[in-house]
């Protein structure tokens, strides 16, 4: 390496114009909570050469499975698996998915170096099934690299770390479709306005969240993406989350009075993070990330868990274009137009709602499963006609011809836990809405202030736990459930709750939605749960009740 620590790879005049070296040559600290800060701050970013030393010694540190790939390794095998080739006409790995590799100012020698490696790790890592984002690792690592046996070393202990809980790199189709899933959830929470955009411009919204990884590793500036791999090597995944989240709402702030054409918004997003140094600073960049105030990393595991499980459920595990394609589809046309039908709400209005619905149960299509109008006014047949479904939608139409509703986590019979009492389940998935005069979402209240909760109650360190009690000994411990938190009361976790002369969503100073045993009356009004204002009148009279369950397009085929 030359004087300011550049290797061989690296074009000296393009590297001179997007990182200066101008920072510290040491580092001494060894506490986590201390290199967190650092990380943020930028401390080592403005130095290219101690960026190399930090990123040596934190990849070290990565716990990684017992054969790991070294560096002497791939001294021993290059020459067999390259050949005569030139570095630069070599074929990369089907895993990258057809992902090129990214200049980030490499040289000509450092770009096919970058091939070369991704060679040598197929051939070390056959379980390997889908990784587009590893031709940009790679070529970032190969910046800070004595030469590329130190790169592959690097790279291969990223992909190998085995420490229970953590992920650094999606290594299959499943983990990456359900990391689309889960940052589409996230999106939908975090960046509502920008959501509800997408919803508007994009035929499959799903596709567009599809790219959020392409975001980061292809498209950001080297400058950009240097910064959050400084954060991501200290504090993990859930960095990029954030960072994808900053990326989609400056877009959303940029574009404002200027939406994308419906057949370019993917194209368009693309375009604003390749030029987004023009606008936005890498630090500017990471402040919005950190922000935006995530679920615990624990919590998003489980979101994680629960979308690798749909799809799994969905047989989508591996990339066949046929197979992906057709279910992509059913996420646009989940509520088909042809074969929908409410007495309460519109197609658009209820392809609006299930924009709102978590994306594992978004490839799903709406199933009637009550109607006031069909099966009579009794809460008694509500309940009969739901048990067995999870999730439900509850739609209500006033005879003032307001409409407003509840999306509800949970089983209905879940209610009989309590023995014959009124007690409250459900998580805090759940939320509530009105659709008519004005459409509002209200959320669980601690998702907009999570600092009504302290630390999570599930142990830091540890993976997540099967639910015990009543729930199958398969089941995961739900997403957003409130024994996670500690909350201050129980005000704040009151979801949803059935009894035999009533219906309550909502709770703790009042209730979001209460409906009669006769489905004839009801009341709404400010609750701690959804920290909502009143849905409609406050006390109503109800034209309609209709309860909505979840299909599997698949099913509904079949059964045709």
């Amino acid at each position: 390496m030359d004087s300011l620590g550049y290797n061989c790879f690296v074009d000296r005049e393009k590297m001179d114009a997007a990182i200066q070296d101008l920072g510290p040559k040491e580092l001494s600290c060894t506490e986590l909570q201390e290199l967190k800060q650092l990380a943020r701050q930028g401390y080592w970013a403005r130095s290219y050469a101690l960026r190399a030393k930090v990123y040596q010694r934190l990849i070290r540190d990565i716990p990684c499975r017992t054969v790991t790939p070294d560096a002497s390794v791939y001294s021993d095998i290059v020459g067999k698996i390259v050949g005569k080739h030139s570095s630069s006409s070599l074929p990369l790995p089907e895993f990258v998915d057809n992902t090129q590799v990214p200049s980030y100012c490499l040289n000509a020698r450092g770009e096919g170096a970058v091939r070369k490696i991704l060679l040598c790790i197929a051939n070390q890592f056959p379980d390997i099934s889908f990784c587009p984002a590893l031709p940009a690792v790679v070529a970032l690592l190969l910046h800070y690299s004595l030469d590329e046996a130190e790169c592959f070393e690097k790279a291969c202990r990223i992909l190998a770390c085995n420490e229970p809980g953590r992920k650094l790199v999606d290594q299959s189709f499943l983990a990456f479709e359900s990391s689309c899933m889960t940052f589409g959830d996230l999106v939908n929470k975090y960046c509502q306005a920008a959501h509800k955009l997408m919803v508007a411009v994009s035929e499959d919204v799903l596709q567009v969240y599809a790219d959020w990884q392409r975001w980061l590793f292809g498209e950001l500036p080297l400058s950009h993406l240097a910064r959050v791999f400084d954060v991501f090597l200290v504090e993990g995944y859930k960095v990029l989350y954030r960072v994808a989240l900053a990326l989609l709402r400056f877009f959303h702030k940029a574009r404002a009075g200027q939406p994308p054409e419906p057949d370019s918004v993917r194209q368009d997003i693309r375009a604003f993070v390749r030029d987004i140094a023009k606008t936005v600073s890498p630090e500017k960049l990471l402040e919005k990330a950190f922000a935006i105030r995530l679920f615990s990393r624990k919590e998003i595991q489980l979101l994680q868990m629960a979308n690798e499980k749909a799809l799994k459920q969905k047989g989508i595990t591996v990339k066949q274009k046929s197979v992906s394609l057709a279910k992509r589809q059913f996420v646009h046309l989940a509520v088909h137009a042809d074969n929908f039908h409410s007495e309460i709400v519109s197609v658009k209005e209820m392809r609006d709602i299930w924009s709102w619905v978590p994306e594992r149960f978004a490839l799903c299509q709406p199933l009637l499963l009550f109607s006031s109008l069909q099966h009579g006014y009794s809460l008694t047949r509500f309940y009969f006609q739901c048990e067995g479904h999870e999730p439900t939608l509850l739609l209500i139409k006033t005879t003032q011809k307001e409409v407003c509703g509840a999306y509800l986590s949970t089983d209905w019979r879940e209610r009989n836990k309590f023995g014959g009492k009124l007690g409250f389940f459900g998580t805090g998935e759940c939320f509530v809405f009105r659709l008519q005069p004005e459409v509002q979402r209200y959320e669980w209240v601690v998702i907009k202030h999570p600092e009504l909760t302290k630390a999570p109650l599930m142990p830091p360190e540890t993976t997540p736990t099967p639910a015990v009690s009543t729930e199958p000994a398969d089941r995961l411990s739900p997403f957003l459930s409130a024994r996670h938190f500690n909350l201050p009361s129980k005000t704040e976790s009151l979801f949803m709750a059935g009894g035999s002369d009533c219906l309550i969503i909502g709770g703790g100073g009042g209730q979001a939605l209460f409906i009669d045993g006769d489905l004839n009356r009801g009341r709404t009004g400010h609750c701690d749960t959804f920290n909502n204002q009143a849905l409609c009148s406050e006390n109503f009279l109800v034209a309609a009740v209709e309860a909505w369950g979840f299909q599997d397009p698949d099913i509904q085929a079949h059964g045709q």
